[in-house]
């Protein structure tokens, strides 16, 4: 520590600068203080510092650099910006950049306005902790934990200095205010909340947690939506904190047009692990695209819950529980954040996955064992024809160092598949299957005194299937089929470096050589994994571009490419890559549609790059190996400047994985145009059918304290009782109110 007597100066004179957090000042108290404003007792006026000096003073000045903190003590005074702070004590602490002032704390603000507190907190946003101000004509300090308001208004936003009469972006004003620190409320007597001055609610009694709270239980921000699927919708959740380990959200949906909805979730920590669970329900008739009832009176329910837990510190078990009581239950009450992973096995868009699972890993190995369940919820879904996963294994091991060189891997899997009905034939049962695979693969790279890469790799691999209950026509017959599948070969690679002023040029010509035998397709092994194909960059330089393992790529082929990047010191990019694949013979495993199956392979453009800071773009494209026709392209951009974001993207393909040919485009953004007002919007375009299947336009405001937005959304879908449908949502959020804390 360094005790420094009487100093004054510049803020870079003053422990690197720490003290420049004092820089803005508003003239308001900290949330768990007693204050009332008070005439003017002297103004600031030009104490010739400018706009960037600084001074301070205090009778004792301490750096403590274990702690990281900086102490001032005894009459200290700051000044900055025409502003003055004078306090017993403030503390710095240089690690959060948190500012605590305390006793008999007086901030005069360049209008003259005097702030009064005991204790006033600044985060490292310079400004007072969460940004609070309250006001009140009177103050009365009950205990060290309670302050009494008369008169008062709260607001986290920040006052006009230009004009200090404008009414905050939103306040909640009360006959009295009492604050409670030890509870981490703030209750309200008669308060109204305003917005730009205008008083939209009123309660007889109200209150809040504290902000400086880290969970307390109250209103999360409402979902407030006009539809004319359910009519005027209101959902109002509320956060119930059970305990620092545990809370759950109650949100009730109340509709005009449809009876209410029930959603729920509730979380849970424990010392080894955490449950997350979503439950919702209603009692009502199905609807069609216009909210009329149709079909019987009955319970309509969903679940989606997961859990995840350690055994031991290389052993954890987890499970997912995702179910609906109906496919269109999502689409009918809006519920969002459906299909996300949630456990060891991730399905698609409109597929809901239940699975147990146990995994062990450390450093040299991984094994897992699961059990799937899965409930389609897309048109033409048939859970009955869907495979019930029983087990699924996986696992792999290492041995510690190089061997010959490079990195050794064993690797293992077995899977069984058991399905109630055929996927072909009604009345008849599902094939069942099971396989188990084992085998090795071997990658070393080595790197020529010229810059040559070479990386030669090595995999051995056999499969046994057991299939019975066989689709015509071989139906009902068993069968068990062995295999051994395997490739050798090496990457080759030439980066060509080139520093031209700013910038760096790499070129890199790429070439792949795998040897394989020949495949030999079985046709009682149903191709279950390696049905999604797109042969694109990615895939490019990959030996086996199935990406399962019921199909295998054999034969001998030959992979080339060229990459060339351009990098700027500034961090802009540009990078382009040209790419196909050449085989001896054609493979008729791949699908028409991949570009694959000729000895000649389409080929493969790809590029991405950031051109100008806020702007990065993608495209890939594929196109005939014979004409040059595009048989499939992607573009995206993304933006994010000050002032806009959002993105675009566009897709083309000839013939996607169900044999249809499509385009679309879809985007989103805003963009603010004048001042903290600007517009939001969305759209998913089918430019092959000519059609919008969604739109959405809004006007939006926000400021620092304030988040809204009333947005429009039209939706032209069919969806067996669903037709398309338009709707108003309002969208708010306020700072210090609503959900903070409870995210975390």
């Amino acid at each position: 520590m360094s005790p420094v007597r009487r100093h004054a100066g510049r803020a870079g004179l003053f422990a690197g600068g720490a003290l420049m957090a004092l820089a803005v000042w508003a003239p308001a108290m900290a949330q768990d203080a007693a204050a009332a404003t008070a005439p003017a007792a002297e103004t600031a006026g030009d104490d010739g510092l400018g706009e960037q000096g600084f001074y301070l003073e205090a009778d004792l000045l301490v750096q403590d650099d274990a702690a990281n903190t900086v102490t001032a003590t005894g009459d200290v005074e700051v000044r900055y910006r025409g502003r003055t702070l004078r306090a017993g004590k403030l503390l710095y602490d240089i690690n959060s950049g948190v500012i605590t002032a305390r006793e008999k704390v007086v901030v005069i603000d360049p209008s003259g306005a005097v702030t009064f507190a005991d204790v006033m907190v600044l985060d490292e946003e310079l400004r007072l902790a969460n940004n609070v101000k309250i006001a009140a004509a009177t103050a009365v300090r009950r205990s060290d934990a309670v302050n009494e308001l008369d008169k008062a208004i709260y607001t986290p936003c920040e006052i006009c200095v230009e004009d200090p009469e404008r009414p905050p972006s939103w306040s909640i004003r009360a006959d009295k205010v009492v604050q409670d620190r030890d509870k981490q409320i703030i209750y309200y007597r008669n308060a109204v909340i305003e917005m730009f001055g205008v008083p939209v609610f009123y309660a007889p009694v109200f209150w809040h947690p504290d902000p400086s709270a880290e969970r307390k239980s109250g209103l999360l921000p409402p979902k407030i939506v006009a539809s004319d699927r359910r009519g005027l919708s209101y959902e109002q959740p509320y956060a119930w904190i059970i305990s620092p380990s545990e809370d759950l959200v109650i949100s009730p949906q109340l509709n005009t047009r449809v009876n209410p909805f029930l959603n729920l979730q509730w979380r849970r920590r424990f010392t080894s692990g955490q449950i997350n669970a979503r439950f919702g329900y209603t009692y009502e008739n199905d609807l069609d695209g216009d909210g009329d009832r149709i079909g019987d009176l009955t319970s309509r329910s969903y679940i989606l819950a997961d859990g995840a837990f350690d055994l031991s510190e290389d052993w954890r078990w987890g499970f997912t529980a995702e179910r609906a009581s109906e496919d269109l239950i999502f689409d009918k009450y809006d519920i969002s954040d459906i299909y996300a992973q949630r456990g060891l096995v991730q399905t698609g868009d409109r597929r809901l996955t239940s699975q147990v699972y146990a995994v062990r890993q450390d450093e040299r190995s991984y094994f897992s064992i699961a059990a799937v369940s899965v409930q389609g919820l897309r048109p033409g879904d048939n859970d009955r024809t869907f495979p019930t996963i029983a087990p699924l294994v996986e696992g792999y091991w290492e041995p510690v160092g190089p061997v010959f060189g490079g990195r050794l891997r064993a690797r293992g899997r077995a899977v069984g598949l058991t399905r109630e009905q055929s996927q072909f034939v009604a009345a008849q049962p599902g094939a069942d299957s099971a396989r188990a695979s084992a085998g090795v693969d071997w990658r070393a790279t080595f790197t020529m005194p010229g810059g040559l890469r070479l990386s030669p790799f090595a995999e051995a691999r056999g499969d046994l299937f057991n299939v019975s209950d066989l689709p015509p026509p071989n139906l009902g017959e068993d069968a068990s089929i062995s295999r051994a599948v395997g490739v050798v070969g090496v990457d080759v690679s030439y980066p060509l470096y080139r520093r031209d002023g700013d910038r760096t040029i790499v070129l890199e010509p790429l070439l792949q050589v795998a040897l394989s035998p020949e495949s030999d397709p079985n046709p009682l092994i149903a191709n279950e994994d390696s049905s999604v194909l797109e042969f694109d960059e990615t895939n490019l330089l990959t030996a086996n571009k199935f990406p399962g393992f019921d199909l295998y790529e054999g034969g001998q082929r030959v992979n080339v490419g060229a990459r060339a990047t351009l990098l700027y010191d500034d961090g802009r990019n540009l990078s382009l890559l040209v790419g196909r694949r050449f085989r001896r013979e054609p493979d008729p495993q791949f699908p028409a549609r991949s570009g694959l199956q000729p000895k000649a392979s389409d080929w493969i453009v790809a590029a991405d790059g950031a051109p100008i800071d806020g702007l990065n773009f993608f495209t890939r494209a594929r196109f005939d190996a014979s004409n040059w026709d595009l048989r499939r392209m992607e573009v995206g951009v993304n933006v994010d400047f000050d002032r806009a974001t959002g993105f675009v993207r566009y897709l083309r393909d000839n013939q996607d994985i169900t044999g249809v040919q499509r385009e679309d485009v879809d985007f989103a953004g805003e963009v603010m145009i004048a001042g903290n007002w600007g517009v939001t919007f969305a759209g998913v375009r089918d430019v092959e059918n000519d059609v919008w299947r969604r739109q959405e336009l809004g006007a939006l405001y926000r400021d620092d304290c304030i988040d809204l937005a009333i947005v429009w959304v039209h939706e032209e879908t069919y969806n067996r009782t669903l037709g398309p449908t338009d709707s108003v949502i309002l969208r708010l959020t306020l700072a210090t109110l609503g959900d903070k804390g409870y995210r975390q």
